[in-house]
This record gives structure tokens, sequence and C-alpha cells, in this order.
């Protein structure tokens, strides 16, 4: 029961870190569920977010996998609960209110200043993946090339991520 009581606490709580996408809530997950609680390790918190990124919907879906492996089903479902409750009702309060403010002066203001928090805590969040998945001068040539090809083409990321695994997949094979 105790793993309940923490996965809800855990889970409400870095669902208001959400604020830009899911990375944003990254560096505080692996935290909280690889140093704090141990839930899992940074590898495997690596592994289920790189799934959730190439999964179809919503790529946060991967949580449920730990709340899974914390305390198996019933886990799993108060994590999905936990974790996508107090933002869907934020944002559905907060949109109703935002109509009626349409008028207020401070709104503009308001908005544009949570854009350079959205974009820090997304950096924050693409620099603590980071460090778990470049390991070595083969994972760092991997991710400077599909850095450079984003910013240089308009290919779909899909494709890098399938080149990455391909390419990871020839770099690091043992037979």
């Amino acid at each position: 029961m105790n793993q309940i009581i923490a996965l809800i606490r855990v889970f409400s709580y870095l669902s208001i870190l959400t604020v830009g996408g899911g990375l944003a809530a990254f560096p505080e997950m692996k935290v909280l569920t690889v140093d704090v609680h141990k839930w899992l390790t940074f590898p495997q918190l690596i592994h289920l977010y790189s799934m959730g990124q190439i999964a179809p919907g919503p790529n946060m879906m991967m949580i449920v996998s730990i709340g899974e492996w914390a305390a198996g089903i019933p886990g799993a479902i108060v994590v999905l609960i936990a974790f996508f409750g107090p933002t869907a009702l934020l944002a559905f309060y907060v949109g109703r209110l935002w109509v009626k403010l349409e008028k207020w002066p401070w709104r503009n203001s308001i908005q544009r200043g949570l854009s350079p928090v959205a974009i820090g805590l997304l950096l924050a969040g693409c620099l603590s993946l980071a460090r778990g998945a470049v390991s070595g001068w083969v994972t760092l040539a991997i991710a400077g090339a599909v850095l450079l090809i984003l910013l240089r083409s308009k290919i779909n990321p899909a494709f890098l991520v399938l080149a990455g695994a391909v390419a990871g997949g020839l770099a690091f094979y043992r037979p």
C-alpha cells in the first residue's frame, strides 16, 4: 500500500511539471523514480521513454510501465490517473478562465512569460536524457548527426529515430 501512495504522490507532482510536454518532467522523473524510490534503473527509464516516443498515442503512456513495475496492475492504474488527472483538470479550468480573461491586460504578458519556462524545462529534460543515453563516442556521433540533420532539414524525426536504432544496432551488435 505504501507504494501506491508513493506512486500517487510522485506522479501527481510530475503531472504539474509537464508544461511544454512530457520531456519537461523527465529530469524530476529520473530523480524520483530512479534515485529516490528505486522503482527502476536509469537505463530502464531511458528505454521506456524511448519506447514511448515511438509508440502510437501519447508518449507519456510509458509511465504506466513504471507503475506496473512498482506495484503491479493497481500501480499502473493509479499512475495513469495520478499523472493525467491533475493536468487534465488544470487545463480544463484554466482554459475556461482564460477565455473569460480575454480582455485582461496581463494575459499576453503571462503567455509570453510561460514560453521561456516551457523551453527551459524541455532543455533540462533533453540534457538529463542525453546524460544517460550518450555513453561514448559512438552514441555521441549518432546524437550529433541527428541534431545536425534536424537543424538543416525538414525530415520527419521518426525516420531519424529508426536510423539511430539501426546505427546503434550495427555499432553495438556482438554476435
